[in-house]
Order: C-alpha cells, then sequence, then structure tokens
C-alpha cells in the first residue's frame, strides 16, 4: 500500500553518468512510479558540461549545475548543492560518478538515505586507482559495491556487491570495463531494494 508522498529520487552527477542512466531505466522500465511510488526528480551536476545532463534532460527530468569552483570552501559548495537537492524532496539521493569529496555536515544531513557506487569489493581498495590496485595485488577476482554513505569514506553499510574475475593481461581499463557493465546491473537493483523502506 503506497503513501501518496512521492519518493523522489535525486542523482547527483560529474560526467557521463552511465549508472544514473541505467537506474533512469530502470525506474522506467519496471515501473518503479506505479510499485513504489517512486521516480528520478532530479539530476544535478557539479559540472555544465556533463554528458549525462543531455541525457536527463531529453528523459524529462530535471537538471540543474552548480560549480563547484564558484565557491569559496567545500562547506559552501555542500550547502549550496544541499538547498538544490532539497527542492525536490528527496526520499533518496544517489551518487553516481559524482566526484566530489562531501563534508561531514552534507553526508549527516542525509544519513541512511545517500548512496554510493565504488568499484571495488570493498571493503578492500577504497579511494582511487581501484582496478590498478587489485591488478598490481595479484587479485584473482574485482567488482564494484553499492554502499550507504558515511562520514568516513567508501565504508558504509554494504547493499549489493558483484564479483567479476581479473583476467591475465588485464590492464585497469579492460577491467574497469568489466566490472562498469555489473555496475549497471547492481546500481539500479539496489536502489529498487531500498525504495519499498522508504
Amino acid at each position: 500500500m503506497q503513501n501518496n508522498v512521492p519518493k523522489n529520487i535525486v542523482i547527483l552527477i560529474s560526467g557521463g553518468g552511465s549508472n544514473m542512466a541505467a537506474i533512469v531505466r530502470a525506474a522506467q522500465q519496471e515501473n518503479w512510479h506505479q510499485r513504489y511510488g517512486a521516480c528520478v526528480a532530479a539530476v544535478v551536476s557539479n559540472k555544465a558540461d556533463a554528458a549525462g545532463l543531455a541525457f536527463a534532460r531529453q528523459q524529462g527530468i530535471a537538471t540543474e549545475v552548480l560549480d563547484h569552483k564558484a565557491f569559496g570552501t567545500r562547506e559552501a559548495f555542500d550547502a549550496a548543492l544541499a538547498d538544490a537537492i532539497d527542492h525536490y524532496q528527496p526520499a533518496l539521493v544517489v551518487l553516481a560518478g559524482f566526484m566530489r569529496i562531501l563534508t561531514p555536515g552534507f553526508v549527516a544531513r542525509y544519513a541512511g538515505r545517500l548512496v554510493n557506487i565504488h568499484p571495488s569489493l570493498l571493503p578492500a581498495f577504497t579511494g582511487l586507482n581501484t582496478h590498478q590496485r587489485a591488478i598490481d595485488a595479484g587479485c584473482k577476482v574485482a567488482g564494484v559495491t553499492v554502499h550507504q554513505v558515511t562520514a568516513e569514506l567508501d565504508v558504509g553499510p554494504i547493499l549489493d556487491q558483484a564479483v567479476v574475475p581479473v583476467l591475465p593481461g588485464d590492464t585497469a581499463d579492460t577491467l574497469a570495463a568489466r566490472v562498469l557493465t555489473q555496475e549497471h546491473i547492481i546500481y539500479p537493483r539496489a536502489v529498487r531494494a531500498l525504495l519499498p523502506l522508504l
């Protein structure tokens, strides 16, 4: 039984937005609006030239751009970002290739409803250069993790994971491409699993 309060999803991107697009397509194909009272209400980027903005506009989704370089501090940018997000009364804020480390205040504001995707099998390889680090460590498998965001980087509760093999001769790029195909599967799945709980 759905209540009448829409479960708005706001997605933050910095670039191509392929994970955002995967979530939008899943929402459309699986009819999240009817099933869960949920929809992707807005896509927000810190870069005006983020290619994902064009996709969002083509889908009729509201878009906003806040250039982080226009703000003197991370706190000032995050405060403006939160104001933009709150305009859409989000039930869930989804980080999809949003290349900013968020301040503790921002994370606290959306505690329990802020999710991110990380291209490793957390808790392994937090931070950057995950694919090369997995190869250098001799890992036989790598993967991707969807997790709730906490003040500490890449250590929030794990919501979903997918494993991919590390193949002989893999480069960071070939491994990243294999992981990305799984990202597009598990991120919509993890978001969908949260919707009945919101």
